[in-house]
């Protein structure tokens, strides 16, 4: 799919962007390079050309304006830093970034504005595959493919909207009705527009088939996946319910697989993506003629330095983070309450040369395939050291693992991108299975059963206790070429709730269902929006991120500069600003169309 996307670019030039909300009308104004008429487009392969298009921005970096590292798919800004995941590590090098680990952003941070086109520009061009596909003269699509077309476009668009709404809640839906030359382009944000959203996915969900010719293609199930999370985002757990439970029996990937959870690793290992546990994932590829331009560019710079790569400190895991791996040596549960009361060993201000042994605690499994750590193999390159990041005093002792690439795959899975760094054809997965287990979880502990949410959490953390998941240590630790030992790289400790969830009543199973998501999607961008949708007006969020800052500032002999003066606000850090720039130019008659988030 992704080799495609070269070969119509003129295509999208033409049509992709044409219409986005509020953007600048000079811009809307100017004839595209190469245009192409509709009449030309209105056929079968054209309006699958502008389908994979519109596919093919999900990345989020397909050519508005600011670097691609800013704004991707993996949200390693907005929903990662901005979060207790991460550290920038990186003061003063990305300013626009680092203000949002501070929360001292503004409307006027050009980030926003950058995330806001990406995903406008994916809504139009979702809207341009219906608009062209009612001009195909009778007959030039089947009617079966045909309903695919619409389906697929549909949910698509609600995809795009989804995210708007997670990164600034108030925004306009834009449907096929809406383009420049029809003069209708200002469209109010005044209205929430969850119920839109809901329409798409549920025509997704009831058209489209079950299985796709390409992996990357949404299927029934990820329709109806997506449809379940936009239901959690608005806490209607009577509504997600059946849906879930109906993705747990009988939900089936794109490629025809059973859902069911894969080795916790493979969900981040470019050779085995699309695998069993891949709901609804992003596509990349290298080694396709594009120069690295299809590979994952959103996380070029999060990866621990090495030799051609350009990262090595802008997305650090947090020390709140890794302590949030430890266990009770006795049960193997999590430590909810008291998992920052002393911090994992680890190297900070030490140098390489200086001795150090690694914490001999009872972990987590899933932390060393999150967060590098001193002396633990990073995957198949050496034993990961301080020698492996630029900014410890800044950033921490930790680095990135998730979006990191096995040296043994450096002929297929990785490409120099730009001249400067490297980009990987790892997926970047915006549902996987283990989504949909503890969303139901979730839901049970609302509305339901207890143990049945205790039941679906340890479907999740059985895969961690497995030691087959466990990463382990070299044969050799001079020579990582000869592979792995079958002694495990930590002291591993996971265990299974064992009726705790009844035992210990509503708010401990609902803390732990959260705690379960904050260990199993680290570092991958949700955790903000995760805690988003917990507070709820609440004050939840205010007070966990409060609590982190305190921790990180408290670190003896840790710069964390980032955040010097931080404090995140209750009523309004939760969302962000709309960008000023698009308040600005969506005036009418001298009055703005679009209006700002409160507290902004």
């Amino acid at each position: 799919m992704k080799k495609l996307v070269n070969k119509l670019s003129i295509i999208f030039g033409a049509i992709g962007l044409i219409a986005v909300p509020s953007c600048n009308k000079d811009f809307l104004e100017k004839a595209p390079i190469g245009a192409i008429s509709e009449n030309t487009l209105a056929t079968k392969s054209g309006v699958n050309g502008l389908l994979i298009g519109a596919y093919s921005l999900l990345d989020q970096v397909g050519g508005w304006s600011g670097a691609p590292y800013y704004k991707g798919a993996g949200n390693w800004v907005f929903g990662g830093i901005a979060s207790d995941d991460a550290h920038a590590g990186t003061y003063g090098n990305l300013p626009d970034a680092e203000q949002f680990e501070a929360y001292k952003h503004n409307p006027t941070n050009p980030l926003l504005g950058f995330k806001w086109g990406e995903l406008y520009a994916g809504v139009q061009r979702a809207n341009d595959v219906l608009r062209i596909l009612v001009k195909v003269p009778e007959g030039g699509v089947a009617e079966a493919e045909g309903i695919q077309f619409t389906a697929e476009a549909r949910f698509l668009r609600a995809v795009f909207h989804f995210e708007l709404v997670k990164v600034f809640r108030n925004v306009p839906y834009v449907d096929e009705t809406v383009f420049y030359s029809a003069g209708n382009y200002y469209v109010p944000n005044t209205t929430p527009i969850w119920d839109k959203i809901e329409a798409d996915f549920q025509y997704a969900a009831d058209n489209l088939t079950e299985t796709k010719p390409q992996a990357g293609r949404a299927n029934k199930w990820a329709a109806k996946s997506f449809l379940a999370k936009s239901y959690m985002f608005q806490h209607k757990f009577a509504e997600a319910k059946p849906l879930l439970e109906d993705i747990i029996q009988n939900g089936v990937t794109a490629n025809g697989l059973k859902y069911v959870l894969v080795k916790f690793s493979d969900n981040f290992d470019a050779s085995k993506k699309n695998n069993a546990e891949s709901v609804f994932a992003v596509q990349f590829s290298v080694k396709d003629g594009s120069n690295g331009g299809n590979g994952n560019q959103g996380d070029v710079l999060n990866q621990p330095l090495v030799a051609g790569a350009g990262g090595g400190g802008t997305y650090q895991p947090s020390f709140s983070l890794v302590n949030s791996y430890k266990t009770d040596p006795i049960t193997g549960l999590p430590l909810l309450n008291t998992f920052n009361d002393e911090d994992v060993k680890n190297d900070q201000g030490l140098k390489s040369t200086d001795p150090f042994t690694p914490y001999t605690g009872t972990l987590d499994a899933r932390l060393d395939w999150t967060a590098a750590r001193r002396d633990i193999p990073l995957h198949d390159h050496g034993l990961y050291g301080v020698y492996w990041i630029l900014f410890q005093d800044i950033g921490g002792p930790y680095g990135p693992k998730k979006t990191f690439f096995w040296k043994k795959d450096e002929g297929s899975t990785i490409e120099s991108y730009g001249g400067w760094t490297l980009v990987n054809s790892t997926n970047y997965a915006m549902i996987r299975f283990s989504d949909v287990l503890l969303w139901a979880a979730e839901v049970e502990v609302e509305i339901g059963s207890l143990m049945q949410a205790e039941t679906y959490v340890n479907i999740v953390r059985a895969r961690a206790a497995d030691p087959e998941s466990w990463l382990k240590t070299y044969i050799d630790n001079s020579d990582p070429s000869k592979g792995f030992s079958n002694t495990p790289a930590a002291n591993y400790k996971v265990g299974l709730y064992n009726g705790e969830f009844l035992l210990n009543g509503q708010d401990f199973a609902r803390e732990s269902v959260r705690f379960e998501r904050k260990l199993e999607f680290a570092m991958e961008g949700h955790r903000f929006f995760d805690l988003q949708r917990y507070d709820n007006g609440t004050g939840y969020m205010a007070d966990v991120l409060n609590a982190y800052l305190q921790h990180e500032t408290s670190i003896p002999g840790y710069n964390y500069a980032n955040a010097i003066g931080a404090k995140f606000i209750k009523g309004k850090h939760e969302i962000y600003p709309i960008p000023q720039s698009e308040i600005d130019v969506s005036a009418v008659d001298g009055k703005p169309v679009l209006q700002q988030n409160p507290g902004w």
